[in-house]
């Protein structure tokens, strides 16, 4: 969900150049699960061709923030990274109702398109 609404996002603002965004997981699931696939296409958003994979050391290294949905990035993130780490703590949306997915959902949305005016409203961009 973060990497559809990061690419919306970028998009959106016109930071197609500017902004790359690598996505991945510390123990990724083996595919979409079709709670999320559905409660994304409910906002014109379709993720059902997306495979998760495992990010690693050298691809957060040259990133200048690492998000985390609820775990550190202290175990990704290799020691000579110096970029900024948020965990957001959200709660997995597998297996839950549509009503609590769509509310992760909202919540995820909220926080991309936040980080978005941080970052690039405040002139932080690196």
């Amino acid at each position: 969900m973060a990497t559809a609404f990061a690419e919306r996002e970028r998009d959106r603002r016109g930071l197609e150049d500017e902004v790359e965004i690598l996505t991945g997981g510390t123990r990724p699931a083996d595919h979409v699960h079709e709670e999320v696939v559905e409660t994304m296409r409910e906002l014109d958003i379709d993720i059902s061709d997306r495979t998760p994979r495992e990010i690693t050391h050298e691809e957060t290294g040259s990133c200048d923030y690492v998000l985390t949905m609820g775990c550190s990035a202290e175990n990704v993130c290799p020691a000579v990274w110096h970029g900024e780490s948020r965990d957001w703590d959200l709660e997995d949306p597998d297996g839950k109702d549509p009503q609590r997915v769509r509310e992760i959902r909202d919540e995820v949305q909220r926080r991309v398109e936040s980080l978005f005016d941080d970052v690039f409203e405040s002139g932080e961009q690196q």
